[in-house]
């Protein structure tokens, strides 16, 4: 397997790597003007009693931007600034290793709890994303998922145990808002929902010859419940609003919040998962850690009885198991419209 992270600098983007012009980050305008931006969230408020007007106004906040945008940052999170630098570099130091050490790593075989691979586009033929990734199971950091984690570098295994323990941690927080925002039981998410062993995918993005011609990443929505991100300092990262793509402009210490397609169908809709994508630059490299929350694979899904009015607002989405949610996603290739059309209801 040739690594981005391993091959030389490149002077000029070779052709695997060329996506075809309707596919090239020109298409849709990469709005970056200051009218639009999406919501930054202090969660000072977070850990305070549910009376609390600092707690409510929070969950105010959130469920605004998830209605408005389906994506917003957050800062004051409780994750403290050495916890995250700590695990960003020992990952980094991961992608820095010589190609011998990560050798043992690469996979496509999505089964592995942990593969480090180079990407292959959308079309599953020879186009290739410009990214390397590590794809694994991050918490618990029980026997069975942490034998999986690399021995390289030494860091690399206590700092990713102090990392996802503190993002869960945060995650259950935000969770623990969104249902409170809506009006739900505090804690409506815990269980089955959020109950799946946590992934992690890190992507590196190293510098691009000509950023024109190619993407990180193209859009899709998350397959989970909820994703937390780390992208640094390093800019990106772009979200759909309307017809145009936003870039998430980078605030120091902030974590960048979506949702994925469980959160849009036991919403019954509310709370959209948003298409996003990634695209590269030419002037230095990028890593983002994103964390993903998932339900257990037997979780049964469906839209929650309180955000269902059969009347008015009636159920838009059938019950079924998470795990075959996964198997329609991987089936449609990550299409938005595709995967959740295969459990939405028609009310004719």
């Amino acid at each position: 397997m040739e690594l981005l992270s391993n091959a030389p600098v490149h002077h000029s983007v070779p052709d695997r790597y060329v996506f075809p012009p309707n596919k090239r980050p020109t298409l849709l305008s990469d709005d970056h003007s200051p009218d639009v931006a999406f919501p930054v969230i202090d969660l000072h408020g977070g850990a305070l009693p549910v009376s609390d007007h600092r707690r409510r106004h929070a969950a105010e906040e959130i469920i605004r931007a998830g209605k408005e945008f389906g994506f917003f940052q957050v800062v004051n999170h409780g994750v403290g600034e050495c916890v995250v630098r700590g695990f960003r570099e020992a990952a980094a130091g991961f992608f820095a290793m010589p190609a011998e050490d990560k050798l043992p790593y690469c996979s496509y075989d999505m089964s592995k709890r942990f593969r480090l691979a180079t990407s292959t586009s959308y079309d599953r033929g020879e186009t290739r994303y410009w990214r390397d990734y590590i794809k694994f199971r991050c918490y618990p950091a029980s026997d069975e998922n942490a034998r999986h984690w690399p021995s390289k570098p030494s860091n690399f295994t206590p700092r990713l145990v102090e990392y996802s323990a503190a993002v869960h941690e945060l995650a259950q927080t935000i969770l623990c808002l969104i249902a409170e925002g809506l009006g739900l039981d505090g804690g409506f998410f815990t269980g089955d929902l959020s109950g799946g062993d946590t992934h992690m995918s890190i992507n590196y993005y190293p510098p691009c010859p000509d950023p024109t011609l190619t993407m990180g990443l193209l859009a899709h929505c998350d397959r989970h419940l909820l994703t937390v991100l780390s992208q640094a300092d390093v800019a990106g990262l772009q979200a759909r609003h309307g017809e145009r793509w936003l870039l998430v402009h980078p605030i120091p210490g902030a974590f960048v919040v979506n949702f994925g397609h469980q959160m849009e169908i036991v919403t019954n809709g509310v709370l959209a998962s948003v298409e996003h994508r990634a695209v590269t630059n030419s002037a230095v490299a990028r890593m983002s850690v994103a964390t993903h929350v998932h339900p257990t694979d037997g979780c049964r899904i469906r839209p929650a009885s309180e955000m269902v009015d059969e009347a008015m607002n009636p159920a838009k989405y059938r019950e079924f198991a998470f795990s075959e949610f996964m198997e329609a996603y991987d089936a449609a290739d990550a299409s938005r419209e595709e995967v959740l059309e295969s459990f939405r209801i028609n009310h004719e």
